[in-house]
């Protein structure tokens, strides 16, 4: 079964007297981008969540978010620079005896310094909380990995509906075929004909000449390739491994085969179902844009 590249999945759990939710969405990339926000207490954590989103998506740009509610995050934590105070202290009795000052040099006035206390925010020490957050990021995942699946399957049963009507399409083109390149040989000895004037002319040569000519419109070549890679193109649909690029390249060597059909047709009613085909193609390649 294909995939989208596009989906979103969420998961939420009661912490620290808040809640944890992490999120995973998922959009159109080239290649495998994964962007992850976490917060600073849980950056440890980035490197093995990215190898598990790795595992479960080969395509798109995916981007896990994990934030703290209500909880938390971290704690403040005070400390005394008890070297600098030292230094303080030291001053000030050598400025009072050199400036012969009264008073006293107490706590207090130390104490107003403000740089000898250091107030520092520190993660909460909770061994819980990367336990949880790898439990909730997975199910994120699975969520995530469920809505690409069945977003894929509306993308497949569109793409091959687009399939039929290619198919249909060749068919009326091949059954023209034949008519076609009679109606060229036909048309061509009319004019040769004409520019003889009634002249003498050797029939067989001419006819050898008509056939030629007559043959290089000939497109059945073309439509076998094209069919050959229709197939390839709805076996790529059932498959379970990600064939985004596969089916992008099919569909460009479908392209040049139609333009070749509709350069050496020549055909007004050929030349209907050309566009036709033509039209359904580049919807299938909207839709391809989107797959894994």
């Amino acid at each position: 079964m294909i995939r989208s590249m596009t989906g979103y999945g969420r998961r939420e759990a009661a912490w620290s007297g808040g809640a944890v939710i992490t999120e995973v969405r998922a959009v159109n990339h080239r290649f495998c981008e994964i962007v992850m926000r976490l917060p600073r207490s849980l950056s440890a954590l980035e490197e093995e969540l990215k190898s598990s989103i790795q595992r479960r998506c080969a395509r798109g740009r995916i981007e896990l978010t994990v934030s703290l509610s209500g909880g938390r995050e971290t704690e403040k934590a005070l400390s005394l620079d008890r070297s600098l105070a030292r230094r303080y202290h030291r001053l000030l009795r050598d400025l009072q005896q050199e400036l012969k000052l009264g008073g006293t040099v107490d706590l207090a006035l130390v104490a107003g310094f403000r740089d000898i206390l250091v107030v520092d925010e520190r993660p909460v020490a909770d061994k819980r909380l990367p336990a949880i957050v790898k439990r909730l990021a997975a199910g994120a995942v699975s969520d995530l990995d469920a809505m690409r699946r069945r977003e894929g399957a509306a993308l497949a049963s569109d793409i091959r509906e687009r399939l039929r009507a290619i198919r249909d399409a060749m068919g009326h083109a091949s059954a023209r075929a034949p008519l076609s390149a009679q109606a060229h040989f036909d048309r061509m000895k009319a004019r040769v004909e004409k520019l003889l004037g009634g002249g003498e002319t050797d029939a067989v040569r001419l006819h050898q000449e008509l056939a030629v000519y007559a043959d290089r419109c000939d497109f059945s070549e073309e439509l076998t390739r094209l069919g050959s890679h229709l197939v390839q193109f709805e076996s790529g649909l059932k498959g379970e491994e990600p064939v985004g690029r596969t089916l992008d390249f099919l569909l460009q060597e479908m392209g040049r085969e139609i333009n070749t059909i509709g350069s050496k047709a020549n055909d007004a009613e050929i030349a209907v179902q050309v566009v036709q085909i033509k039209g359904e193609l580049e919807k299938v390649r909207e839709q391809v844009q989107n797959i894994e």
